[in-house]
């Protein structure tokens, strides 16, 4: 495991708003594959921030954007059992809002010295799993995350035929957000386009199982998302250069 330092940074924004952002990167010398990391509608909290760390153990430089930073002062973090404050913020971002920050933590990734800037990927939870998913339709990453990303079916499944890059879904059989249709509908939209995908439905999940500071936390589902999630971006960020034909 590598030593991680972490920062926080200000990234400018297209649409000249300005975005703060937690970095946690691999100590190390020499270039690091990297990752754009998409919150919760909670914020860049502790739990992201732990996340953020945990990827850079891994060898992985990580930006997490602070996605509210239009409406919410810098470093909002927002209680779990608080989701209403979360609303208006939620309410105000647009898909094109959303593309542009995620693309102004792209290039900031792009500028940094310690970055292979063909090695790049996103993960998102929740909100963040939409943000991962349209992060992917308006960028040339190389793989993408999204953990229960509610809200892609049925409003964003014109950006399908967008989409870069290898996506890996992962949805909760027991979630009452994300219905069964729902997943059905992206997985269709996918096929009907030719874009290449892995579905990932846990029977014992529910909604948010990844977080393990929330009620619906199950350690054994979470514990194969992130085993899963490593070797999905070992083969397309980390090492990719070990992967071999079946014979």
């Amino acid at each position: 495991m590598a030593e991680v330092v972490s920062e926080k940074v200000s990234v400018a924004v297209a649409d000249g708003s300005s975005m703060d952002a937690f970095v946690a990167r691999p100590t190390g010398p020499g270039k690091f594959p990297a990752l754009l990391l998409f919150q919760e509608a909670f914020g860049v909290n502790s739990h992201i921030r732990d996340v953020a760390q945990r990827f850079a153990r891994e060898g992985i430089v990580v930006i997490a954007p602070e996605l509210f930073h239009r409406t919410a002062p810098a470093g909002l973090e927002i209680p779990y059992d608080q989701f209403p404050q979360a609303q208006p913020h939620l309410q105000a971002l647009t898909p094109e809002a959303i593309k542009l920050d995620a693309r102004a933590a792209y290039d900031w990734l792009q500028s940094q010295p310690h970055v292979m800037r063909d090695r790049i990927a996103s993960v998102g939870f929740c909100f963040g799993g939409r943000v991962s998913f349209l992060a992917n339709a308006s960028l040339p990453l190389q793989a993408a995350v999204s953990f229960y990303g509610g809200g892609i079916a049925p409003a964003l499944l014109g950006e399908i035929p967008s989409l870069h890059a290898t996506m890996l879904f992962f949805w909760g059989a027991l979630d009452k957000h994300i219905g069964r249709e729902q997943i059905r509908s992206i997985a269709e939209a996918c096929d009907t386009h030719n874009k290449t995908f892995v579905n990932v439905e846990i029977s014992n999940a529910d909604h948010a199982f990844f977080n393990d500071v929330r009620p619906n936390y199950n350690a054994e589902a979470a514990a194969l998302g992130w085993k899963l999630t490593l070797s999905f971006l070992d083969l397309h960020i980390l090492a990719p250069e070990k992967r071999t034909r079946v014979r």
